[in-house]
């Protein structure tokens, strides 16, 4: 993944916050050719490719902050790609758990719907600004994070980072 801020080291962990639900004020379902999707986006304590791990509670101040609807979903961590609409983020004990649409309002989202109803297009990544981190040997530990989106991607930084239609 990379930087979502120009000049800046690139960030690539999905996280997660303490058990903190955010829900946008219509819930995820499947209509008007919207593709309804939920999955993890983030595992806790759970390194990924880059030596990233997210602690616990690392959203927390950013989804306060934000809302759901200030999380955008993008194709492939293109601005210029956003594909849907996340209707809900919930922290658990296991990570952060995305549900939302992929919409039918543009090619790029049309296309991501058909590369998620055929299983070629499963994976989750996260784009954010590092506030707070510490080294912990050859890993990165993220314990503050600013939450900017939630991509559908075809290779997660994360590898477990996975969402399915629902």
């Amino acid at each position: 993944m990379r930087s979502m801020v120009e000049g800046a080291a690139p960030d690539t962990v999905c996280a997660v916050a303490p058990s903190t639900a955010l829900r946008s004020p219509s819930p995820a379902k499947s209509g008007g050719g919207e593709l309804a999707i939920a999955g993890y986006a983030s595992l806790w304590g759970v390194a990924d490719l880059n030596g990233d791990v997210t602690a616990k509670g690392a959203f927390v101040d950013s989804l306060r902050r934000t809302g759901v609807g200030g999380v955008r979903m993008l194709h492939q961590h293109e601005s210029r790609a956003v594909v849907g609409l996340w209707d809900e983020i919930v922290e658990d004990d296991r990570g952060l758990f995305v549900r939302g649409r992929i919409a039918d309002w543009s090619a790029e989202a049309r296309y991501a719907q058909a590369l998620s109803r055929a299983g070629a297009l499963d994976g989750l990544s996260i784009g954010f600004r590092t506030a707070r981190a510490r080294r912990d040997g050859r890993l990165r530990v993220l314990s503050g994070v600013e939450l900017w989106e939630v991509s559908l991607v075809t290779f997660p930084m994360l590898p477990g980072a996975r969402y399915r239609p629902v």
